[in-house]
């Protein structure tokens, strides 16, 4: 009779749990990109993930659990797409320019992931929280190095938040395009009181730094929009 390797089935019994638990996440990034998280059932994403419903039991106590669950890896792809380019230059009107620059060409590139982030981002605060805090930590050292009349830290953050969320709907909806990603980094910087030298010197330098390797996002960024099937056949 066979030996059971008891170690090897247990790693297996995990890495089926950990795809299956990756296929309702991605599931419900798709639900979650056209639609308010509240509106969708449990019923509805299952269908979308292609599992049985008593499934999601083993790996979420309800939606409000799955939700978060969301959350949590939007917040890990917004660390991976931020943070090889902000510690690449100590100028932070530029640091602002690439990292506005990033969410937008990941939007261009998923447009389902640009039109998740932009839904979530306003419902749920603590998405945003880092990559917000790390922002207004640039805006204050530009404000400081170059102070504009009437601009305070926290009207310039919204500003760019604003611009930011408001271009990843429209590219989700199809109706801004690649013809348009400098020019809302210049919507950007221009909100923000920079002129138009001045800006057209960042985006020169951003298009240098655009060669730049992107970090491999998490499983809920990088298979959003993704069809089912071809979802379940990697799981």
């Amino acid at each position: 009779m066979a030996k059971v390797n008891l170690v090897r089935r247990a790693e297996i019994g995990q890495e089926k749990r950990a795809r299956t638990r990756a296929q309702l996440v991605a599931a419900a990034c798709t639900l979650f990109s056209t639609r308010p998280s509240a509106s969708v059932t449990i019923d509805e994403l299952v269908h979308e993930a292609g599992v049985a419903k008593g499934t999601f039991y083993v790996h979420f106590d309800d939606m409000h659990a799955l939700t978060s669950a969301v959350a949590d890896e939007l917040i890990r792809a917004f660390d991976d797409l931020l943070q090889p380019r902000r510690v690449a230059t100590s100028d932070p009107l530029l640091r602002i320019a690439l990292g506005c620059n990033a969410f937008i060409e990941r939007a261009l590139e998923k447009p389902a992931w640009g039109a998740l982030v932009a839904r979530m981002t306003r419902s749920y605060s603590k998405i945003g929280g880092t990559a917000q805090l790390r922002l207004r930590e640039d805006l204050q050292e530009a404000l400081k190095q170059s102070p504009q009349p009437g601009l305070s830290v926290d009207l310039a953050l919204e500003a760019v938040i604003g611009i930011i969320l408001q271009v990843m709907t429209a590219i989700g909806e199809g109706r801004l395009s690649q013809k348009d990603r400098a020019g809302a980094v210049g919507a950007v910087l221009g909100a923000i009181g920079v002129g138009r030298q001045r800006a057209a010197s960042k985006l020169a330098k951003l298009t240098r730094e655009r060669t730049a390797p992107f970090h491999r996002d998490s499983v809920a960024a990088s298979e959003v929009g993704e069809p089912r099937e071809k979802r379940a056949i990697k799981g």
